[in-house]
C-alpha cells in the first residue's frame, strides 16, 4: 500500500496527521503529505483510517 496527498485538494485540517503521524506530516507549504516510500504493513490500518477520514478526499491509495 502507498498513499498520495493531493496538495491542490488538501485544506490543511490535520486529521490525517493526528490519526497517523508515522505516515503523514506537513510539507513546506503547510499541506499534508505522505512521508517515506510505501507503508509498512503494521501501519496500513491507521493510514487507511486517515484516508477514509479526510473531509475533502485529498488522500488517494496508489498501490
Amino acid at each position: 500500500m502507498d498513499v498520495y496527498v493531493d496538495p491542490e485538494i488538501c485544506i490543511s485540517c490535520g486529521t490525517c496527521i493526528d490519526l497517523c503521524p508515522e505516515i503523514y506530516d506537513w510539507d513546506d507549504e503547510g499541506k499534508a503529505q505522505a512521508v517515506g516510500d510505501g507503508i509498512p504493513e503494521e501501519l496500513e490500518d491507521c493510514a487507511q483510517e486517515a484516508l477514509e477520514s479526510c473531509p475533502v478526499e485529498a488522500i488517494q491509495q496508489t498501490h
